[in-house]
């Protein structure tokens, strides 16, 4: 950083630490989020039901974004100018590949778990449920902006003007895996939701949007 004048020093250190608070506060909703009651055992039976699968989805879906994030990072190696710009714009899409994973699957857990708590505090007040929901939503935004931050100041801090070449990396990687995210939640949600229609109609006999379904 030694090209940086002393207020732009103090600005990449700032951001750093808005992202580490950022992280932190993440951490501390996950450990209030998880101190609320998780209601009866049959809620709790169908929330294990819920997370198990969305676990099993998740672990088959990185499986095989693993492979393509290689490939990937290996063909980003031979597209820089030397050798550490290659090297880091390289390992700056897999940090950044990783990074969104973590706050997908973190996100991911943290929505299933939340939403047993969320469903036991409607029971006796909608605001306390309410309240629930968002602090959940609120996790992932936190790992999100946090993680974001931490990533790009630390390429600020060890490229400093040359920092715009690596963070094509970064962003890359980022972006990414939440494309894939997207694109293969939005497929496994429309076959769940196809799956408790049938259920629904075929076995149990409810009708099409009855407030039982």
């Amino acid at each position: 950083m030694g090209e940086y004048s002393l207020f732009e020093k103090v600005a990449v250190w700032s951001v750093l630490g808005c992202g580490l608070i950022g992280i932190l506060y993440g951490l501390y909703l996950i450990r209030q989020i998880m101190s609320y009651s998780t209601g009866t055992k049959k809620m709790q039976e169908i929330a294990t039901a819920i997370r198990e699968g969305a676990g099993a989805y998740l672990r088959r879906q990185f499986k095989t974004i693993i492979l393509i994030m290689v490939v990937l990072a290996i063909f980003l190696f031979f597209t820089g100018a030397n050798m550490p710009m290659r090297l880091g714009r390289s390992l700056s899409f897999l940090a950044g590949a990783f990074f969104s994973g973590l706050v997908g699957f973190g996100g991911m857990m943290m929505a299933v778990r939340g939403n047993v708590r969320t469903a036991e505090a409607a029971r006796h007040s909608f605001s306390k449920a309410l309240e629930i929901a968002f602090r959940t939503g609120t996790i992932t935004g936190m790992f999100t902006v946090g993680l974001g931050l931490i990533g790009c100041t630390a390429i600020f801090i060890i490229y400093g003007e040359q920092a715009y070449e690596v963070l094509i990396g970064f962003g890359f990687g980022g972006s990414l895996i939440a494309l894939f995210m997207r694109v293969g939640g939005g497929i496994y949600t429309k076959a769940a939701d196809i799956g408790a229609d049938l259920v629904g109609k075929v076995e149990k006999g409810i009708p099409e949007d009855d407030p039982r379904n």
